[in-house]
């Protein structure tokens, strides 16, 4: 396997400012995934929608992302990424803007299908030059950092905005964070060769690389889609569990804000400890937090579920692009792992609002911890293989 090929000179290609200026437009591409559970509740309870309209329309943002990741996998070779970013971040813009205007579910799915696959290919655009960075663990941690941070913000204050303002505040959101991603991408400085090093490195990967790659994509998909079925419903599942707005907003808020660690956590420790051994505390972590969900109606329970599952949802996907990133440094693989991620990410809402036509909760729960179990395995066994990598190396 050859040497990863670093889109950047000298140390720039491992600074946290760096990381962080490109994990904001990444976050621009999808922050609705990161507040989905008020956009869910706002559609709801702002336009009317019935559950299993207003999880088709994150669905619906959330499929057109995985088309618009796809497209980016075979594009990033060749195209100039700074200008890409640009144009796809103006229209990500306007998109946010006309969404305030629809009211009927139809219109709207279209519109956030759209809105979903331009925001696809700026973030599988992105992803590519993070995983050309010195240390793409670190760069992913600190995308999961700003989405957690900033989705912190969102889950607590936005469903309490909705009555009052209506569904417009939440797309008005998604609007300023876009303004601010092409403000932030002014302020990337040049990386030298990102072009170039795209077309060096797309050699066909060896029959290992491409086995342990492919478990790493099916750990992703079901890992993103076992959170997301129960993450875009979270508010709904507190309120059956009769559970206070105002309790189920703010222990939202600062569980995510808690969960951040999960990506401190990446950023400071990288590969360092392996990924096997990190990965297997996390998941356990995580099949007890999403069990804990059972237990809704208690209050600490239902906050303490939170922050377990979003402490290591924040730590789980930094490693998985890491370990992508790490058997193909060209950053294909990383952006291919995008592609799965918000399939699984769009899956798993679709699902749910399949499965919640009777408000069957406990079902759910269930459904999301056989999920999160079966990718578990996966994601251990790849990990295995990947340290493997690294000893020899």
């Amino acid at each position: 396997m050859s040497a990863p090929t670093h889109v950047a000179g000298g140390d720039a290609a491992d600074r946290l400012w760096l990381y962080g200026l490109l994990a904001l437009v990444a976050t621009a591409g999808f922050f609705y995934v990161n507040i989905m559970a008020a956009i869910v509740d706002g559609l709801v309870t702002g336009l009317g929608f019935s559950n299993p309209q207003a999880g088709t329309v994150g669905a619906a943002n959330i499929y057109g992302a995985s088309v618009g990741s796809f497209l980016a996998v075979l594009a990033i070779r060749r195209i100039a990424w700074r200008p890409a970013l640009f144009v796809l971040l103006s229209l990500l813009l306007v998109l946010d803007l006309g969404s305030i205007a629809i009211r009927e579910p139809g219109v709207l799915i279209a519109m956030r299908a759209l809105h979903g696959l331009v925001g696809g290919m700026a973030v599988g655009v992105t992803y590519s030059v993070m995983a050309r960075t010195r240390s793409p663990d670190r760069a992913f941690g600190m995308l999961l950092l700003v989405q957690f941070g900033l989705g912190g913000l969102g889950v607590m204050f936005l469903p309490t905005l909705v009555p009052d303002y209506g569904t417009r505040i939440l797309f008005l959101s998604l609007a300023a964070l876009t303004a601010c991603a092409l403000v932030a991408l002014a302020l990337v400085p040049r990386l030298d060769g990102a072009r170039q090093a795209n077309a060096a490195a797309a050699g066909k990967l060896p029959s290992s690389t491409r086995t342990t790659a492919t478990i790493v994509l099916l750990a992703l998909f079901l890992f993103q889609g076992g959170n997301m079925a129960l993450g875009a419903f979270i508010i709904r599942l507190g309120e059956h569990f009769h559970l206070g707005r105002d309790f189920i907003g703010h222990a939202l808020g600062w569980a995510t804000w808690i969960g951040a660690a999960g990506a401190g956590l990446v950023i400071m420790m990288g590969a360092r400890f392996g990924r096997a051994r990190p990965l297997l505390v996390a998941m356990l972590l995580t099949l007890a937090g999403t069990a804990g969900f059972y237990w809704s109606g208690r209050q600490p329970v239902f906050f303490i579920a939170n922050i377990g599952t979003a402490i290591t949802w924040s730590f789980v996907v930094p490693y998985l692009f890491g370990m992508l990133s790490r058997l193909d440094p060209s950053g294909r693989l990383a952006t291919l792992g995008g592609f799965l991620s918000k399939l699984g990410l769009a899956s798993g809402p679709m699902l749910a609002g399949r499965l919640l036509v009777d408000n069957d909760f406990p079902l759910l729960i269930t459904v999301a911890i056989v999920a999160l179990a079966a990718s578990a395995v996966a994601m251990l066994v790849a990990a295995w293989r990947v340290d493997r990598l690294d000893i020899t190396a």
